[in-house]
């Protein structure tokens, strides 16, 4: 099978030997006479798949024993209510720091979720510059540009703008912001276990699984024991964080197949040497297509600061949306698929996730070079 050289932003490339392994063990798994996916989530067959999935996650993270990791459906744009739901008590108000569109999500549906339990969720920092469909995000903010209120619920962050290409921490100057005794909470989805991270700067973190953990119908959460014991009881039981946390996520039937594949993928990159070897591999890989682009600075623009350019999300521009779609045209005939930018803002999108294998890189970025002396 000739598999194409996927650059979709989510749902993503899965890594090949985690896909296999899954090919191997569908019909019957573990000997068991059965498929993963006909086993009930209170079977030993199935609890072992998900107590490995979670063991796999603190060993590759090093979570502290404080925290919780919690597997849980929804999505994150559920978790975009949930949290607020959960931390933001009557009279408190959630801050949130707006990087880019799903920055400016989570913060309307903040906004709702408190106002219906008696709080509210405000701006605490933005980078948007322009208005309306002149809107654009460049950027992370500085350190000096961030300041918590100190009796805000908990000041959110996106830690990766799959949209608009901009990142935390690429660059030691983009720091995460300092939130002194206030839960800085994350959505992770689109730059989750792309490299190690100190779990315990964090009340919370949340990430969709279909970028770089697995497929879509999951939701990764790591969240701190205190906050899970301080949040709300006067919210449906579904809803509260205390609830996976109290019965090993296995409250209500998880999606059973979707984790499978999550530990699959885990036991994948724990073969592979783990978060220190991905990291580089993945700053290598990006740094290949931004080579490209700012050697043909006359052909092709990467509209974010060097600081803040994301490993995971490489946006460009060409000289018209004429030229962009004559090069997204011309990757598809060359396998290369899910290039074009998102509908919001245009352009070109190249995705390098965990599982984009190096090789790919290198023929995207000959053909960007190709392309660009063709003009």
């Amino acid at each position: 099978m000739n598999r194409k050289r996927n650059f979709n932003a989510g749902p993503a490339a899965l890594p090949l030997p985690a896909l296999e392994r899954a090919r191997e063990e569908l019909l019957d798994f573990a000997k068991s006479g059965m498929s993963v996916m006909e086993h009930s989530h209170r079977g030993k067959e199935y609890e072992a798949v998900h107590d490995e999935a979670i063991a796999l996650l603190r060993e590759l993270l090093g979570v502290p024993e404080s925290y919780d990791v919690l597997l849980v459906q929804g999505g994150a744009s559920q978790l975009f209510a949930q949290v607020p739901m959960n931390l933001v008590e009557k009279g408190q108000t959630a801050e949130y720091v707006v990087s880019g569109a799903w920055g400016e999500k989570a913060l309307s549906e903040g906004k709702a979720a408190a106002a219906m339990l008696g709080g509210a969720a405000r701006v605490a920092c933005t980078t948007a510059v322009g208005e309306g469909k002149d809107k654009k995000y460049l950027r992370v903010p500085l350190p000096s540009e961030v300041k918590a209120s100190p009796d805000a619920a908990y000041l959110h962050v996106t830690s990766n703008e799959t949209i608009h290409g901009v990142q935390y921490e690429v660059d030691p100057s983009r720091p995460f912001p300092a939130t002194g005794k206030v839960p800085l909470v994350a959505d992770m989805s689109s730059d989750f276990l792309w490299r190690k991270f100190d779990v315990s700067r964090f009340g919370l973190v949340y990430a969709g699984a279909q970028k770089n953990i697995g497929p879509s119908g999951v939701v990764v959460l790591l969240v701190s024991k205190e906050l899970v014991a301080k949040g709300r009881k006067d919210i449906p039981k579904i809803f509260q964080l205390r609830t996976p946390a109290e019965n090993k996520s296995l409250y209500n039937t998880p999606p059973t197949f979707g984790i499978y594949m999550v530990r699959n993928v885990l036991a994948w990159l724990k073969g592979t040497g783990g978060l220190a070897a991905m990291e580089a591999q993945n700053r290598k890989k990006a740094a290949r297509l931004y080579g490209v682009v700012d050697r043909n600075a006359s052909f092709y623009r990467c509209p974010v600061e060097k600081e803040s350019r994301s490993v995971m999300n490489v946006v460009f521009r060409l000289p018209s949306e004429q030229y962009e779609e004559r090069f997204i045209a011309e990757s598809k005939k060359r396998d290369m698929v899910g290039l074009k930018g998102h509908r919001s803002v245009g352009g070109i999108r190249a995705s390098t996730y965990n599982a984009v294998q190096p090789e790919w890189v290198e023929e995207l970025a000959a053909f960007m070079e190709e392309f660009a002396q063709r003009g």
